[in-house]
């Protein structure tokens, strides 16, 4: 089956934030401290928040499971409607479980997006593997579709529209009621 195909089965996303929402860059600002803690920075993508909270009011399971702990991203997700944002997470394979048994939902109807070795595991168990174009070589080679826009740069947005349009759920509205 070829990627395009599979998209037409996403009944959920979950990414990962750093090298996906954001583009693996760390800002550290050392004049602002917190609690003597050097305060660090990232970007994302304002296109791929559009389409997160898209996904949300449409009625997709949204969750982020980082190995991060940015409170800044995590706040950033909430805002956007994601309910389920697991960040300085350990073990990302029983996070995944937890959060696929919640829903009732199977791993080959699950779109992962993922960058890095800490995502090798959890990506091996999903239906849709997805990476952006600047993952690592391990990455690349097991994803099912290979984004050409990298990461923090709109690679979410790439994933969930072509999964909204081929599941004829892309709007051209933003006045969208949450499910």
């Amino acid at each position: 089956m070829n990627a395009l195909e599979l998209f037409k089965q996403v009944k959920a996303f979950v990414f990962d934030i750093d090298g996906v929402m954001t583009d693996n860059s760390i800002l550290l600002l050392p004049d602002f401290n917190i609690d003597g803690k050097i305060v660090m920075a990232r970007t994302m993508s304002v296109r791929d928040g559009y389409a997160i909270q898209l996904a949300v009011k449409l009625g997709y399971p949204v969750a982020v499971i980082s190995g991060g702990k940015d409170t800044g991203a995590g706040k950033r997700l909430h805002d956007l409607g994601v309910k389920h944002v697991f960040m300085d997470v350990k073990d990302k394979v029983a996070c995944f479980q937890a959060f696929i048994n919640d829903f009732g939902l199977d791993p080959a109807g699950v779109l992962f997006m993922g960058d890095d070795i800490p995502d090798y595991e959890l990506m091996q168990l999903v239906g849709i593997k997805t990476c952006p174009a600047d993952a690592c070589n391990e990455i690349k080679a097991l994803a099912a579709y290979l984004s050409p826009v990298k990461g923090g740069a709109g690679c979410v947005r790439d994933v969930i529209e072509k999964t909204l349009k081929l599941q004829n759920n892309w709007p051209l509205t933003t006045n969208i009621q949450a499910k």
